[in-house]
């Protein structure tokens, strides 16, 4: 399993133009629901987000790919700012109660902890930062429902960052993705693109003052 999920990973480019081969128009609603999953359900922080959006804009620059990068990028903008908006609300309603729960395999509350600290240090701007962060970017919409910042506050900050969220990885894709010495080397890029988003998980890591012992 950790093979072909790693497979996967590497070589997005290959298997989503075979996706798209496979199942025509319907792919618009595969990336939907991936985007809407790993931004709205709390417990699918480890679907593809960054990397996924730059292979799409590389495909969605092959005019025979069957994508229009308009359709694809207004389509996941809906799709991250629904997930949000559906992340929020479940927060604002049951946000207390899962602050309890144990570890599980699918749910560290240890998370939940980290992006809390995170919206307390940069408030609002949080909900944007957020977006360029894996893992970080499905807890903060929970975080700030359990918060209860003000709706509208947070409909504003999460269409903001939704949309230079996706322009920026989807259009990076699209005018870089097909260059040759990319293309040829993809698997890197998509390594490289995946490093580039936790660098700011691991910055804060490293930055994070050790605690001394009581």
């Amino acid at each position: 399993m950790l093979q072909t999920i790693l497979e996967y990973f590497l070589h997005l480019d290959v298997h989503l133009a075979e996706l798209t081969l496979a199942y025509g128009p319907w792919i618009y609603l595969i990336l939907f629901l991936i985007i809407f999953c790993e931004t709205g359900l709390i417990f699918m922080p480890f679907l593809p987000g960054d990397s996924l959006l730059f292979a799409v804009g590389a495909l969605a620059s092959i005019p025979s790919s069957g994508i229009d990068v308009m359709t694809v990028w207004c389509l996941l903008v809906f799709a991250a700012v629904l997930g949000d908006n559906v992340n929020y609300q479940v927060g604002q309603a049951v946000g207390p109660k899962i602050f309890t729960r144990p570890k599980s395999l699918l749910f560290n509350p240890k998370h939940l902890v980290s992006t809390q600290r995170f919206y307390v240090d940069y408030g609002a701007r949080a909900v944007i930062f957020a977006r360029f962060m894996p893992i970080f970017r499905t807890f903060a919409p929970f975080v700030a429902g359990v918060a209860r910042m003000p709706l509208k506050k947070y409909i504003l900050f999460s269409c903001l960052g939704s949309l230079l969220w996706m322009s920026s990885f989807i259009g990076a894709g699209f005018f870089f993705g097909n260059i040759p010495k990319i293309k040829s080397n993809f698997h890197y890029v998509i390594v490289a693109v995946i490093l580039v988003s936790f660098l700011p998980l691991l910055i804060a890591a490293i930055r994070k003052p050790s605690q001394s012992p009581s």
